[in-house]
C-alpha cells in the first residue's frame, strides 16, 4: 500500500550559476528551501545530479565529488565559486516570505 509522507506547496528561492572551467561549461541551480535543515539544493543541469550542500559541506571535496560526481579539479571549482552563493544572506534568511 503507498502512503503519502507529505505533499506541500512552497515558494522558493532560486539561484542559477554558469561557469567555465578547463574549457568545459557548468550550469547548476542552488535552490534555497524551508525544508534541509538550513542546506540548498545544488543540481548540476547537465548531469542532473542534486546535492543537499551548505558552506561545511563544499569544504569537504569528497562530499561533492561523491553526490555531484565530479573529478576532484571539478569539485575544488564549484567548491570556489558556490562559498558567495552559499553565504548570501538574502536566500539564507529562509522564513521572511513564506
Amino acid at each position: 500500500m503507498n502512503q503519502i509522507l507529505f505533499d506541500q506547496a512552497e515558494n522558493t528561492r532560486t539561484r542559477y550559476l554558469g561557469f567555465v572551467a578547463d574549457g568545459i561549461r557548468y550550469d547548476f541551480t542552488i535552490t534555497y528551501s524551508q525544508y534541509f535543515f538550513g542546506k540548498a539544493i545544488v543540481t548540476c543541469l547537465q548531469s542532473n545530479k542534486s546535492a543537499l550542500l551548505d558552506m561545511h559541506d563544499i569544504n569537504i571535496l569528497d562530499v561533492m565529488m561523491h553526490s555531484l560526481h565530479l573529478t576532484h579539479q571539478q569539485a575544488h571549482h564549484l567548491s570556489e565559486l558556490l562559498e558567495a552563493p552559499l553565504s548570501d544572506r538574502l536566500l539564507l534568511n529562509k522564513y521572511d516570505e513564506v
